[in-house]
């Protein structure tokens, strides 16, 4: 009888401890599945939507918005890169919002590839190109009815894809260009002759390098102007290189750009020089405004009757109706005024310097012209156009590195109030201010840590739309007064990341090794935990302050990584001291924080970036793994190289960013000194090159250099070529947006993780045999 109530009672317990298993094994991979559920993916970066602001009515009442996300963009042709007749995909969807209510309706039930959407003057219409069958047509949607109209074009003509949209006064025409049909196929066929030949055959005698000639026909087009009552169109110009167009505030007159350039221009990337035209909208002959653009970038008042310009540092303003633009600041330079002044003594030096302060840049005129926002190194000045009076509007010194820097948005309607938006250099801080002119006070419109983008004023001055964005979070839209008293949010494009973690963010202050202050955006791990020490990727690039929203480095935080994005300080004439002086200190600080684990780091750039990386590690040996993303490694043979980008990679080096600061030939030995190829020798950290076939920002063969040097070198080192990629990310297909995530983690979970992993499996062997 005791044994079988023995038996009983066993039966029991096993029941009841088989049941409290099963719940402990289903809460663990409930558990187990919300984790995940939490966890930033691939996936989830595929499906982030970036929403935009297309166009906002006169009245501040209606917005036309894009929302489009990188799935949407998959399927670019990069081997169509340059070619002048290819369309990239870019699908999205296209919303009209109601400013006031926030009330939004789809105007496609499906994501559609549109874009130069632009309200009527009325806020009745809307017009914008849709992409049909392969080529845009014109559309324009009517708000009261829901309606769409098909424009109709000249026999024989279709639309320019790049065309802008400008609606007359009164609503009833709008204004776009053309090309003959037959355009299409002498431009593919152009393309076709410099990438497949069979023969081809380049000479010195061109006046254009054949890439830029190629690169021109693109505007080449008509101008054309429809009106929607008679659906007949006319053309106000005829087929030429139309570089720009715009229509006055009154629809008066059209002020349009053509190209006249004669030459490939190696001073200016994509150079080129126009003379600037007007022509009636009722009919008549064009007359010059501005002989030519070399050397000047025009700005306009809102009205389009005045212009101005900045030249050698001094100041221009002419209205339409001028023979010649007046000269507001400074004097004529003399010829080698600049050459002369090193020759002189420290006085004549000094003075030279004083001038150099008195260049000044046009940054924006009124809405009529009467007034001109410039700067220069002290700050911002507004001068007036009709006597070229001058008072400081704010001061900016170039040399205080910690002052707060505002930046020109709007003027108000009547020209009494400037728009500028505020950033802090030492601090998350940034917003938008007003400057009023007679008060000559600043008032705080709005100041927070959060992100702010893409300030919109409509046209009555009534209604701001604005982008803005919590740190590490995509940005929505917004609307608000002219006060900033009643804001209210649009748009709420991405809700499935309200489950996500992604770790949070902090700017970090350090010293460089010149005992600079600089600054660099943290993210960490998304299961941080204090106190402890973390595999820690530093991010390169140029300077970072802001932590905005990024995808692979979302990637990296859910997988357990710190990211850092250091800035550096890069000097000319010898910039590949920048990023061992600056990322070495910024990686100091972290490990003295306890955050970064000094036997764990790792670097890696995206073409300049990746530039930055490979010579870094030729530097110093102190990370364990390197990632080179389309990043070039030698100098040298990259002068001359990307022929489809034109004389971009020969001025980088020259004028921009790579900062050497002379030719090749001036200089041959800090070509040498910034290729990394060249010191390959040195590298012993272990190297992941990714690279897209079809790029021709910094092609491949830069790779395949670096990877069959460490290979003779027997480095360790590894190539993934992606063959229909571009430059960065591949982006052909989903597979290989998937591919490449995934061979970064694996890249650093090997090199910095995996001891960790093989301690671990240890442990838990010695505690099976135990």
């Amino acid at each position: 009888m005791c044994q079988l109530i023995n038996l009983r009672l066993l039966k029991l317990f096993l029941t009841a401890l088989t049941a409290t298993l099963l719940l402990c094994l289903t809460a663990q991979a409930q558990s187990a599945q919300s984790a995940s559920s939490a966890t930033f993916t691939v996936e989830d970066l595929l499906d982030v939507a970036n929403v935009s602001a297309a166009d906002l009515s006169n009245d501040g009442r209606w917005l036309a918005a894009t929302v489009s996300s990188l799935r949407d963009r998959i399927g670019i042709d990069n081997s169509r890169f340059g070619d002048p007749t290819y369309i990239a995909p870019q699908l999205a969807e296209v919303l009209i919002i109601e400013t006031q209510s926030g009330k939004t309706q789809k105007l496609f039930p499906n994501k559609q590839q549109a874009r130069g959407l632009k309200w009527s003057p009325d806020g009745s219409r809307l017009a914008l190109l849709l992409l049909r069958n392969g080529a845009f047509d014109a559309m324009v949607w009517e708000r009261a009815t829901g309606k769409w109209h098909l424009v109709s074009l000249p026999k024989g003509d279709r639309i320019a894809g790049n065309s802008e949209l400008l609606w007359s006064t009164d609503s009833a025409q709008l204004m776009f260009t053309v090309r003959p049909a037959e355009w299409w196929a002498s431009a593919r066929a152009r393309f076709e002759a410099e990438t497949k030949g069979p023969i081809i055959a380049h000479s010195s005698r061109e006046p254009f390098l054949a890439w830029d000639d190629v690169r021109r026909l693109a505007a080449t087009r008509a101008l054309v102007t429809y009106d929607l009552q008679s659906g007949q169109a006319r053309k106000l110009l005829p087929e030429i290189k139309l570089s720009s167009y715009d229509l006055a505030e009154d629809g008066s007159f059209i002020t349009y750009a053509e190209d006249i350039s004669r030459k490939t221009d190696y001073d200016v990337i994509f150079g080129n020089e126009n003379h600037v035209q007007l022509l009636p909208v009722s009919g008549g002959t064009a007359r010059t405004i501005i002989k030519s653009t070399k050397g000047i970038t025009p700005i306009w008042s809102r009205n389009g009757r005045g212009y101005a310009y900045a030249k050698d540092g001094n100041l221009f303003f002419a209205s339409i109706d001028d023979k010649e633009p007046r000269q507001l600041t400074g004097k004529k330079p003399e010829k080698n005024e600049a050459e002369n002044a090193e020759a002189k003594d420290d006085a004549a030096r000094d003075e030279a310097k004083k001038k150099e302060k008195e260049r000044f840049s046009a940054v924006r005129l009124s809405p009529n012209g009467n007034r001109l926002i410039a700067s220069n190194k002290e700050g911002l000045w507004l001068i007036e156009t009709a006597s070229g009076s001058k008072e400081m509007l704010l001061k900016m010194p170039e040399e205080d590195k910690e002052g707060p820097r505002y930046q020109v948005v709007e003027w108000n309607p009547n020209g009494e109030a400037i728009y500028l938006t505020y950033a802090a250099r030492t601090k998350w801080e940034r917003g938008l201010v007003r400057y009023d002119i007679a008060s000559k006070q600043l008032v705080e419109l709005c100041k927070d840590s959060r992100i702010y983008n893409d300030f919109r004023l409509s046209k009555d001055g009534r209604t701001w739309v604005f982008a803005r964005a919590d740190g590490n979070r995509p940005a929505d839209l917004y609307a608000t007064d002219a006060e900033f008293k009643n804001v209210r949010r649009l748009t709420d494009a991405n809700p499935q990341l309200q489950a996500k973690r992604p770790g949070k963010t902090e700017l970090i202050s350090y010293l460089d090794a010149d005992g600079n202050k600089t600054h660099g955006v943290l993210y960490y791990p998304a299961e941080y935990e204090p106190g402890k020490k973390y595999p820690t990727v530093f991010n390169l690039y140029e300077q970072f302050f802001d932590d905005n929203f990024q995808g692979t480095l979302s990637v990296l935080t859910a997988n357990g990584y710190a990211v850092m994005q250091p800035s550096v300080t890069l000097e000319n004439g010898f910039p590949g001291e920048a990023w061992v002086k600056g990322v070495t200190a910024a990686a100091n600080k972290l490990i003295e924080m306890g955050i970064a684990d000094p036997e764990r780091l790792g670097v890696q750039g995206t073409s300049y970036g990746g530039y930055a990386t490979n010579l870094l590690i030729t530097q110093t040996s102190r990370f364990k793994a390197a990632i080179n993303i389309s990043g070039k490694v030698n100098m040298v043979s990259f002068y001359t190289d990307s022929p489809r980008l034109g004389v971009r990679n020969i001025h980088a080096p020259e004028k921009s960013q790579d900062r050497i600061g002379a030719t090749l030939w001036q200089q041959p030995q800090k070509y040498i000194q910034h290729s990394a190829i060249m010191f390959a020798d040195r590298i012993k950290t272990p190297l992941l090159l990714m690279t897209g076939e079809q790029d021709h920002n910094v092609p491949a063969r830069q790779a395949m250099e670096m990877y069959y040097a460490l290979r003779r070198l027997d480095k360790k080192v590894e190539w993934v070529s992606y063959i229909n990629g571009g430059h960065g990310m591949p982006t052909s297909t989903i597979g290989e947006v998937k591919d490449y995530h995934q061979r970064i983690i694996k890249w650093y979970d090997d090199h910095l993780k995996g001891d960790l992993k093989k301690k671990a499996e240890e442990a838990k062997a010695e505690g099976g045999q135990q």
